[in-house]
C-alpha cells in the first residue's frame, strides 16, 4: 500500500475540520452549500465511469451478499438505531429521530467511494443501489412512525426527488462518457487512460464534498454542542456494531474479500447528505433532527475512511476484483 493510500483517511478528517473551521471563522460557509451536490455527482460519475455492465451482472453469482445486505440494513439496523436510541436518547425525542433518520437509510453515494478504495467489489455495490433506494423510499416513513413515536412521516416526494438526482444524473453522465471515449478513442484507450484518471479524481472530489458539507453547517453544529455530545455514543455504537455485524456474517457466509469489503460497506455506510435534505426539508421547526445528520458524517467519513484500510482486500494483479 502506496503512504498515499495510507493518507486517506487523514485527507478526509482534515477536510471535515478545515470545514468547520471555515464555516465558524469566516462568511464563506454559506457558499459551502451550492457545492455539496455538484461535488457529490462529480464524484459518484467518476466512479460509474470505471464500472463495466459485466461486473454488475456478477450480482447474480452474490445472492448470499446480497441477501445478507438485505437483512443488516433493514431489520438488524433499524432495531440497533431504535435501541441506541431508546437507551442513550430516550428524554431527546428529536435527537432520536435525527438518529433514526441518519441510521436507516443506508449510503447511496459515500459508500461507492470506499468501496474502491478497499478494493471490494463496486459492480455489486453499484448493482444495489436501486435495491437501497426503492426500499428507504417505501420504509423510511414507516420507521419513523413505528420507531420515532409520534414524529411527522416525512415527505416520500422529497426523497424521491433527491433519490433520482443522486443516482440517474452521474449514471448518465458516466453512461456518456464512456460511449464517446470507446467510440473516439478505443475500448483499450478507456482502460487504460480514461479509468485510472477518473479514479484518481475520487478522493479529490470526496474531499471537497465534505469541506463544503461542514462548512457550510458549521454554526448548527456551534450552536448545539451539548446536543452533539449526547449524540457521540450512539452514533460510535452503530459504527462499531455494524462492522463487526458484517465481519461476522461475511465469515458465516464464507464470502470472497471483495464480496466481505463490499458487505462492510454497503451496512456501515449512512446516508447522510440525502438524509439531511429530508430533515430540513420535513422538519423545519425542529432543528435537533438536523443535528444528528450533520455530526453523523463528521464521525462517519473517517470512520469509513479508516474502515476501508482496515478491511482493504489485497488482491494480486489489477482490475476489478472477481466476486
Amino acid at each position: 500500500m502506496s503512504w498515499a493510500e495510507r493518507l486517506q483517511s487523514v485527507f478526509v478528517a482534515a477536510a471535515a475540520l478545515a470545514g468547520l473551521s471555515l464555516g465558524l471563522a469566516t462568511p464563506l460557509g454559506e457558499y459551502g452549500e451550492p457545492v455539496v451536490i455538484p461535488a457529490l455527482l462529480a464524484m459518484l460519475t467518476a466512479i460509474f465511469v470505471q464500472m463495466s455492465a459485466a461486473h454488475v451482472g456478477e450480482v447474480r453469482r452474490a445472492k448470499s451478499l446480497v441477501a445478507a445486505s438485505l437483512v443488516l440494513n433493514y431489520v438488524f439496523t433499524p432495531a440497533l438505531a431504535w435501541a441506541l436510541g431508546a437507551g442513550l436518547l430516550g428524554d431527546q425525542p428529536d435527537l432520536r429521530i435525527g438518529l433514526l433518520l441518519l441510521l436507516v437509510t443506508p449510503c447511496t453515494d459515500w459508500y461507492l467511494v470506499f468501496t474502491a478504495v478497499a478494493k471490494g467489489h463496486t459492480g455489486i455495490a453499484a448493482s444495489l443501489l436501486p435495491v437501497n433506494l426503492v426500499l428507504q423510499l417505501l420504509l423510511l416513513p414507516v420507521y419513523v412512525l413505528l420507531l420515532g413515536g409520534d414524529a411527522a412521516m416525512v415527505d416520500a416526494a422529497v426523497l424521491a426527488e433527491a433519490v433520482l438526482l443522486m443516482l440517474l444524473a452521474p449514471l448518465v453522465a458516466a453512461f456518456v462518457i464512456r460511449w464517446l471515449s470507446q467510440r473516439l478513442k478505443g475500448e483499450r484507450w478507456r482502460e487504460n487512460t480514461l479509468n485510472p484518471w477518473a479514479g484518481k479524481l475520487v478522493m479529490p472530489l470526496l474531499c471537497v464534498a465534505v469541506l463544503a458539507m461542514f462548512a457550510w453547517q458549521a454554526p448548527v453544529v456551534a450552536d448545539h454542542g451539548t446536543e452533539l455530545i449526547l449524540l457521540l455514543p450512539a452514533l460510535a455504537g452503530f459504527f462499531v456494531i455494524l462492522p463487526l455485524a458484517a465481519t461476522l456474517s461475511s465469515r458465516l457466509l464464507q464470502l470472497p474479500g471483495p464480496q466481505r469489503v463490499t458487505l462492510t460497506m454497503v451496512t456501515t455506510a449512512r446516508n447522510s447528505p440525502i438524509a439531511l435534505g429530508i430533515a430540513v426539508a420535513a422538519f423545519p421547526d425542529r432543528p435537533l433532527i438536523a443535528v444528528a445528520l450533520v455530526i453523523g458524517p463528521l464521525i462517519e467519513l473517517p470512520v469509513l475512511a479508516i474502515l476501508a484500510q482496515l478491511i482493504r482486500h489485497r488482491a494480486p494483479g489489477r482490475g476489478e476484483p472477481a466476486g
